[in-house]
């Protein structure tokens, strides 16, 4: 393999801070925990820094970034705020939601891949608000895996992906969430939620009144990250039943009728209603009892599956309140063959 850099493991302190800033104001890219995943950054307003997440991650050009910013003086550097905005920023900054709100020219037009609008939040981890305030900069940042593959939700996990393609990784250990913000467009009267996330739909239409849902247009530049590629894709196949009747049946065809063991990653309950049907204990990886276990270690569990060599999985399909709507997106998307 080619070493692009030695990438150095930094602690989350003020020497560590300091020289993961210094590499970003130096134009580089690395990695950060934040409360929803790892993100790879680098600063926003830099088009040849952008360009080097792009490249570390093998990312397609027309697929727009988040920025990520440390206070409110530093999101009005990269975007104006619209009265919606200013509300849903009010309620649930710093935190997991993600605003599509007009872009300012200070923002590298690679950063948004030619929109009018741009993606921005303000982080709650303590770590990621303390190396984007040491940067000064607001800083552009995906997850920091390699595109389309399970977001890291641990440095080690970024490191298995992008060891040797970038610079630095802060380790903050492991992210709380687990999955990626919460996107709304809030250019408009309502929200139009664009990815579900921990920031549920039932939260924003508490606050609003009513969430509006992206049509069936074309997609060819998607406003928001998880739109138009394939995302969180292990590298065996998924298949998701809806009830215990077709998880068994997907067991069973896998198992016996193609030869091959497939694992099953389930919530707890629905794995003890497995193994009372006779699937067994390695064959099942444990998710948790609540959908916030279950959605923290959603990407911990498809990464498992890789190392592991399984080439058939099977996932439940969750109800879609509160973050079952966020774990039914991902998981669709893991299944999707596009």
């Amino acid at each position: 393999m080619f070493k692009e850099y030695e990438t150095e493991i930094l602690a989350p302190d003020e020497a560590g801070l300091s020289r993961a800033a210094e590499l970003i104001r130096e134009g580089k890219c690395g990695a950060f925990p934040t409360e929803t995943v790892y993100g790879l950054g680098a600063n926003a307003c830099d088009g040849e820094a952008v360009a080097r997440i792009f490249k570390a991650k093998g990312r397609p050009q027309d697929n727009p970034l988040i920025v990520h910013v440390s206070d409110r003086a530093m999101a009005d550097t990269v975007c104006e705020f619209t009265p919606l905005g200013e509300k849903l920023a009010e309620k649930f900054w710093p935190g997991p939601l993600t605003l599509v709100l007009p872009k300012k020219d200070t923002v590298a037009d690679n950063v948004t891949a030619g929109l009018s609008t741009v993606g921005v939040r303000m982080p709650s981890h303590p770590v990621a608000h303390a190396f984007i305030e040491k940067c000064g900069l607001p800083i552009a940042a995906p997850s920091a895996n390699t595109s389309g593959k399970p977001s890291p939700a641990t440095a080690e996990h970024v490191l298995d992906d992008l060891r040797y393609r970038i610079p630095f990784v802060i380790d903050g250990g492991p992210v709380t969430i687990g999955l990626e913000s919460t996107v709304v467009n809030a250019t408009g009267d309502y929200p139009v939620l664009l990815r579900p996330g921990k920031v549920s739909r039932e939260e924003l239409a508490e606050l609003c009144g009513q969430v509006l849902l992206p049509g069936e247009g074309d997609f060819d530049k998607p406003a928001s990250p998880g739109m138009k590629y394939r995302h969180y894709a292990p590298q065996g196949r998924v298949h998701v039943g809806r009830n215990i009747g077709e998880l068994e049946v997907l067991r069973l065809d896998l198992s016996m009728h193609r030869m091959r063991m497939p694992v099953l990653i389930l919530s707890n309950a629905t794995a003890d209603e497995m193994m009372r049907r006779g699937a067994r204990p390695h064959e099942i990886y444990r998710l948790g009892d609540t959908k916030e276990e279950i959605a923290s270690n959603w990407f911990t569990a498809l990464r498992y599956c890789d190392k592991t060599g399984f080439m058939d999985i099977i996932t439940e399909e969750f109800d879609e309140e509160g973050l079952g709507l966020a774990l039914n997106n991902r998981i669709s998307r893991a299944a999707s063959k596009e």
